[in-house]
């Protein structure tokens, strides 16, 4: 077993300097996250293409783009993984970085809504499902001891970019016009991402922290034993994960989705529910490190049991007594547990399956959260066409959380090691 002492990051032993693959991973996720902030493009874009072009153009058209991104995003999740171990992280990084900035350079040519499907979409939602597993998998190889909050933090760059990416989209598009300001981020994308990909890098094989010792796994189960992707679908453990991924993705796009209509529908004005959706995306940025440190304590299970509750019971407050303080409590958790899900899942997967064969494990994984990104708004939709109220949300995701919650209580647990000759 290799101890960490002989292993080195940026020229510091490596218990220390593997923190600073941390700070990288969560800043190159505080570029792919942008994607978050697209509704600041919607009325600017709706603009460009129906005054300065004499198109027929609606809102409702330009949110297009932002689901197709996440659709293709999640699908190259699939497909990527294998590729992390084949060249290596740095290289990947910088491929889905360079894609990720084209995305963005290229729509700001279209001419078009369709063009903005595969400019934008396609391509920016490719590069980000290239580049948003390559941090994760660093982060869980270098932290077999607090994976959970080395995940969490990571990702807490990707919650949390809409915080700040959206305050300089509206600055830039009211200095410089909406498809200069697609332009700028991309070329900053490109060159963020290489320079902020150069350092990373696994360990070596066997490589652990000096002083620490892998948890000893129950009889006839393993807490850290290595899953290929084909023996992981074969156990109940991941179809488990999955469905419990699915609902809390589910839930919290849900909510990201309507978090300003309900606001509305409740009464609040609509510059406070402007300023109540970036507080929310403060508390799903945090829900990461808070979500992922919770993991390492309480493992999987209990810290899915825990989410699954806190989206009940306010599910029920916003059902029968919505108000403004128990709406600001209930989006501030939604938002939180969706932040929380996107940390006790690349945990869980670790812990669980392995690092082995983590990206493509994780890779389809991750697919829950393509499901739940496309289902929950078109659910949301559904029922606010027929009851005419986005409150009629929430007796249907109270119902998704006591589901997830039997699940997570009978099935979530590590699965049996796989049987090898």
């Amino acid at each position: 077993m290799t101890v960490g002492s002989t292993e080195t990051v940026m020229g510091m032993d490596a218990e220390n300097g593997r923190w600073l693959l941390v700070i990288f991973g969560l800043l190159i996720n505080l570029c792919l996250g942008t994607i978050y902030s697209w509704s600041v493009f919607v009325t600017p874009l709706t603009t460009y293409f129906t005054k300065d072009l004499g198109l027929a153009v609606t809102a409702g058209d330009i949110l297009l783009p932002f689901s197709v991104f996440l659709a293709f995003f999640a699908i190259t999740m699939l497909f990527a993984g294998k590729y992390i171990e084949q060249y290596g992280p740095r290289n990947v990084t910088i491929v889905g970085g360079i894609l990720t900035g084209l995305g963005w350079i290229m729509a700001s040519f279209a001419t078009s809504v369709p063009m903005l499907y595969v400019l934008y979409g396609i391509i920016g939602g490719v590069g980000v499902g290239i580049a948003y597993g390559v941090p994760v998998a660093v982060a869980a190889r270098w932290f077999p001891d607090r994976r959970g909050l080395a995940v969490g933090l990571t990702l807490l760059g990707f919650g949390f970019s809409a915080f700040f990416t959206a305050n300089i989209a509206g600055y830039l598009i009211g200095a410089y016009g909406v498809m200069t300001t697609f332009r700028i981020f991309g070329i900053a994308f490109v060159i963020l991402t290489i320079l902020l990909a150069l350092p990373l890098k696994f360990p070596q094989a066997g490589w652990k922290p000096a002083g620490w010792t892998p948890a000893t796994p129950v009889a006839g189960q393993a807490v850290t034993c290595d899953f290929r992707r084909e023996e992981m679908l074969k156990t109940t453990s991941f179809y488990a994960l999955w469905a419990c991924y699915f609902i809390g993705c589910l839930a919290g796009l849900m909510a990201v989705g309507i978090a300003k209509p309900v606001g509305s529908d409740i009464g609040i004005e609509a510059g406070l529910a402007t300023v109540l959706v970036g507080v929310f995306a403060i508390f799903n940025g945090f829900g990461r490190p808070v979500f992922g440190a919770l993991t390492d304590k309480l493992t999987p299970r209990n810290t899915a049991l825990v989410s699954f509750v806190l989206i009940a019971l306010v599910s029920v407050l916003m059902w029968q007594v919505p108000s403004v303080p128990v709406y600001i409590l209930s989006f501030v958790v939604l938002w939180g547990c969706l932040g929380g899900w996107l940390a006790i899942a690349p945990t869980a997967c670790g812990s669980y399956f392995g690092t082995c064969d983590y990206p493509r494990c994780y890779g389809v994984l991750f697919l829950a959260y393509g499901a739940g990104a496309i289902a929950g708004p078109q659910l949301a939709g559904y029922i606010k066409t027929s009851t005419g109220s986005y409150l009629g949300v929430f007796p249907y995701v109270m119902v998704l959380a006591v589901i997830g919650l039997v699940i997570a209580f009978v099935l979530l647990k590590p699965p049996k090691a796989p049987e090898r000759s």
